[in-house]
C-alpha cells in the first residue's frame, strides 16, 4: 500500500480547497498533504467526474475526501478516486451541516461507529492507497472522554490506522456549521490522551490552530497536524511548512515569485478551464500582514470581470507595485 505524508495537511474545506486553490498552496509547500473539498459518494459515482475529481499532477500529494454512509457506494467512490490518482481517500465523519445530517453521514456517524467500521472495511478493500477518517471528538450529548475511545477502538479494530481528529464536539441540534467551528470548546488534551491510549494509531490534530508555532506546541506527542481556515486566510504560512515540519532548507522564494507562478498557471489553463476564475479569491490572503495587503485584495475583487484570470492577477500586482513605489 502506498503511504501518504501526515506531518502537516491543509484541511478539506467546501468551496475553498478546489483544484486551483490546491495548485496555489502547492506553490508554497512541496510537502504538505492537500485535500479536496468533500464530495458525496453518489456525486462521485453519478456526477461529472472530471469536474468533481480532476486535478493537476503538480498538486500531489493530494487526498480525496468523500461523504456517505453506504459501504458499497463508498467503496465504489474510493475506487474511482484511486483510479484518478489520489494519494489517499478520507471518509468525512465530522461535517455538521443539515444536509449531511439528513443524509446520515458526516458528524452524525460519530453515533454509529459500527457503521463507520463497515464503511472503512469496504473502502480499504477497494483500493491500495490509505483510507483515513476525519472525525470530531463527539456530538451532542455524548461525553467525548467516554465515546471517543470507544469510537476509535471499534473503527481501528476494523483496520483503520489514521484518524484526523477535530478537537471539538459537533452540536447537530442548536448550532450552525459556522458556530460549530468556534463555539464548542477545544479539547486538545483529549486528542493527545487518545494517542497515549492508542499508541499504534496515527493521530493528527485539527481545529482552532492559527499559527505554525501553535501547531508545533499542540501537536506534541501526536503524529501530525491539519490547519484549515488559518492557512487559507494567511497562505504565506505554508511557505514555512517544509522547513518547520519536514526539516527542509529554509525557502528562498518570495511572494513576487509566487505571483509570477500564479500568472503563468492561470494563463496555461484559462483557455480550457473556466473555473480558474475562482483563483482570484483563493489568493486574496497572499499578502496578509504586509503593506499593501488591502490594496491587493481590493484590486483582485474589484477588477474588471472581462479580464482573464491571469490579467486580473497582473493588474492587481501592478497596482501593488505602483503603490509601493509611490510610498518609497
Amino acid at each position: 500500500m502506498r503511504k501518504t505524508t501526515h506531518n502537516f495537511a491543509v484541511a478539506p474545506m467546501m468551496d475553498w480547497t478546489d483544484r486551483h486553490c490546491r495548485v496555489f498552496h502547492r506553490m508554497l509547500s512541496g510537502r504538505a498533504l492537500l485535500y479536496s473539498e468533500m464530495v458525496v459518494a453518489d456525486a462521485v459515482i453519478h456526477g461529472n467526474r472530471e469536474y468533481l475529481l480532476g486535478f493537476d499532477a503538480r498538486e500531489q500529494p493530494v487526498a480525496l475526501q468523500v461523504g456517505g454512509c453506504d459501504p458499497v457506494k463508498l467503496a465504489q467512490a474510493a475506487r474511482i478516486g484511486a483510479d484518478y490518482g489520489y494519494d489517499e481517500i478520507n471518509l468525512n465523519v465530522g461535517c455538521p451541516s443539515d444536509r449531511v445530517q439528513a443524509g446520515r453521514f458526516g458528524a452524525s456517524l460519530m453515533a454509529e461507529p459500527d457503521l463507520v467500521a463497515k464503511c472503512f472495511v469496504a473502502m480499504q478493500a477497494a483500493v491500495d492507497i490509505p483510507v483515513t477518517i476525519k472525525c470530531r471528538i463527539g456530538i451532542d450529548e455524548q461525553v467525548p472522554a467516554e465515546t471517543l475511545p470507544e469510537f476509535l477502538k471499534i473503527v481501528s479494530a476494523a483496520g483503520c490506522k489514521h484518524f484526523i481528529i477535530h478537537a471539538r464536539k459537533a452540536w447537530l441540534k442548536g448550532l450552525s456549521p459556522k458556530e460549530n467551528r468556534t463555539i464548542p470548546p477545544l479539547e486538545y488534551d483529549l486528542v493527545r490522551a487518545m494517542k497515549v491510549e492508542f499508541p499504534e494509531l496515527i493521530i493528527s490534530l485539527n481545529g482552532g490552530l492559527s499559527t505554525l508555532e501553535q501547531a508545533q506546541v499542540e501537536v506534541s506527542n501526536l503524529d501530525g497536524v491539519m490547519l484549515g481556515r488559518a492557512a487559507y486566510h494567511n497562505p504565506w504560512m505554508l511557505s514555512r511548512v517544509d522547513e518547520v515540519f519536514y526539516g527542509q532548507p529554509v525557502s528562498r522564494f518570495t511572494r513576487t515569485d509566487v505571483v509570477q507562478q500564479l500568472i503563468e498557471y492561470a494563463r496555461s489553463v484559462e483557455g480550457t478551464d473556466p473555473t480558474v476564475k475562482a483563483l482570484a479569491r483563493h489568493i486574496m490572503g497572499l499578502f496578509h500582514g504586509e503593506k499593501g495587503a488591502r490594496l491587493w485584495r481590493r484590486s483582485l475583487s474589484e477588477a474588471d470581470r472581462s479580464l482573464t484570470p491571469s490579467r486580473r492577477i497582473e493588474t492587481a500586482f501592478e497596482a501593488l507595485l505602483r503603490a509601493k513605489e509611490k510610498a518609497a
